[in-house]
């Protein structure tokens, strides 16, 4: 056994994670984790002036691991750390506007992970997030597909696995223990503001020599660390929702569907600001919109049963709980309980 301090880490913590999952989300198979975890590492960033920046990685390739570009954003030197061993990274790929950079690290041993597309998850899909959260010692969370934003080319993740700092730069795993996700960065004070870069915007980096330099100061934003309002219209919204700002939502979500045309997450938010207001009718109108755009998304399913139980239009109520039952029979019997209810 190569990594037995690894191994035993991840078997104590299979051990205690049966009642991590959240009510009406089906458990994974923590069997996973067993080939996964030992390849999430410690990263060790240091500056110039000594300073220490921890993250996490994981391994995608011969001599490759990713993190975020704000892990080594002002490292002179980088180190990978696993299972009491560490090993010297001697160069990077940056991709600072996404938050990634690849490291490479010659002489690490242990095998890459599987890289599926982000673009293959559902709402609601069980995943885990497996990252070094506080810098100590491997940490695992359970959580489920929240939302999927489309941006540059793919679609960034948000999910209810708690994580926090040291984690960045971790993995976000499905039910099969192939990496759909790098954990990246959350918002302060929100249960499903969770948000991991997705894994298939790696395919360049890894394949591509000539994009790794020695390690410098790395200028320029990421998407998510710019001013708000240059910031991708999803985080905008969802910094808006959980401040329930509904007016400013309604208006966001406005805008965000005249410059695109019209897309569902957009009608969907503006459905979620009317509720807000009090406006059901309105809400229900601009549901039913995201769901002409998107007949699968299903938040809309949702929030739509709860509306027309709300105004007592149970067969309305019905249709909606069936189409998302085609769609998320364990989130349809969960809201069909709740409706029940009194």
């Amino acid at each position: 056994m190569k990594y037995p301090f690894v191994r035993l880490v991840c078997a104590t913590l299979l051990a205690g994670l049966a009642g991590l999952a959240g009510a009406g989300q089906a458990a994974m198979d923590r069997s996973v984790l067993l080939p996964v975890a030992p390849a999430v590492v410690k990263i060790e960033a240091i500056s110039a002036a000594g300073n220490y920046h921890l993250g996490s990685g994981v391994i995608v390739g011969e001599g490759k691991v990713v993190t975020n570009c704000h892990v080594t954003r002002h490292a002179e030197r980088v180190a990978v750390v696993k299972g009491g061993i560490r090993w010297p990274a001697v160069s990077q790929s940056a991709d600072v506007a996404r938050d990634l950079c690849v490291l490479r690290v010659p002489q690490i041993e242990g095998d890459a992970v599987t890289i599926a597309r982000a673009t293959t998850l559902k709402i609601g899909q069980p995943v885990m997030a497996i990252g070094y959260t506080g810098g100590v010692m491997l940490q695992l969370s359970e959580g489920a597909v929240v939302a999927l934003h489309d941006w540059s080319g793919s679609r960034i993740i948000q999910s209810s696995n708690w994580f926090s700092s040291g984690a960045s730069g971790g993995g976000l795993f499905n039910a099969e223990g192939a990496l759909v996700g790098i954990l990246t960065f959350r918002l302060r004070g929100g249960g499903a503001h969770y948000f991991a870069a997705p894994a298939d915007w790696l395919a360049e980096q890894v394949a591509d020599d000539s994009r790794f330099e020695r390690f410098a100061r790395l200028d320029g934003q990421t998407y998510w660390e710019r001013p708000s309002e240059a910031q991708p219209y999803f985080l905008q919204a969802a910094a808006l929702e959980q401040r329930r700002e509904w007016p400013a939502l309604a208006a966001l979500a406005q805008r965000w569907s005249d410059a695109t045309g019209g897309i569902a997450e957009a009608a969907y938010m503006l459905g979620l600001a009317y509720e807000g207001l009090g406006r059901h009718d309105d809400s229900i109108a601009a549901l039913r919109r995201c769901l002409e755009l998107d007949p699968g998304f299903v938040p809309s399913w949702v929030r739509l049963a709860g509306l027309y139980k709300r105004q007592g239009r149970h067969g309305d109520a019905r249709v909606a709980l069936s189409r998302l039952a085609s769609l998320d029979p364990e989130q349809a019997r969960t809201l069909s309980n709740e409706l029940e209810k009194p």
